[in-house]
């Protein structure tokens, strides 16, 4: 358990394998030769060495995930499950964390390349600002399309595509995910936002890839082949 006055992290594992094509839910197909989820949990164990980090998984697949863990060395964590939503999801994974801690870590469990650099700048952030989520600029021309069907651009400058880990004071996450679920609760940014608090945003990283297709994970295998060849 982490010391009081610690790090908590909540690491969202609820995604299925409908976009990768198979029935194997996406966190835990192979990469680099360990589960997707593996590497997730590594990267916080070795970001925040001391945190407690709660997984929240469907009921259904946490069978599955104690079977498939069992076979790799992967870094101490505990299990839950999850809920209806993600919303529910991070809501159970707050209650499994407990009130010692006083940073709350929240991160995609499909999320494996995340550095140890990005996770400290969020928590930095967060103990300054409160709220903290990275972001990168959108690479590509973006354009929004109207109810009528037509489009118009929209100013590139202006945008930014959000990431995980967000990270927040333990006060502000848990009296945020007091409210009423919304199907605007996009992220935990958003869910925090409702609540009357300012987010703050921090650097990004492209590297920090979302699995959530075949290419996603060849990209991900990519970059892993590429630092092993740096190293």
């Amino acid at each position: 358990m982490a010391e009081r006055g610690g790090i908590g992290v909540i690491i969202v594992a609820g995604g299925s394998g409908r976009r990768m094509g198979g029935a194997l839910p996406k966190q835990f197909l192979m990469l680099h030769n360990r589960p997707v989820l593996a590497h997730t949990i590594d990267r916080m164990r070795e970001a925040l060495p001391a945190a407690r980090i709660v997984v929240v998984l469907p009921e259904e697949h946490i069978p599955l995930w104690r079977n498939l863990a069992a076979r790799f060395d992967i870094a101490g964590h505990e299990v839950t499950a999850g809920g209806s939503e993600r919303f529910h999801s991070v809501r159970n994974g707050l209650a499994a964390l407990g009130d010692d801690v006083r940073l709350i870590v929240v991160h995609d469990g499909v999320r494996p390349m995340a550095s140890k650099k990005l996770i400290l700048r969020t928590v930095l952030e967060a103990e300054n600002s409160g709220a903290a989520i990275p972001v990168v600029a959108p690479a590509d021309s973006c354009r929004e399309i109207a109810e009528d069907g037509t489009s118009h651009p929209l100013d590139r400058s202006r945008l930014r595509m959000v990431q995980t880990p967000q990270t927040f004071r333990a006060e502000v996450l848990r009296q945020a995910y007091g409210q009423e679920f919304s199907e605007a609760f996009t992220d935990d940014a958003s869910v925090v936002e409702a609540a009357g608090y300012t987010v703050t945003l921090c650097d990004g990283e492209r590297e920090n890839i979302k699995i959530t297709t075949p290419s996603d994970l060849t990209m991900a295998e990519a970059v892993l082949n590429a630092r092993e060849d740096e190293a």
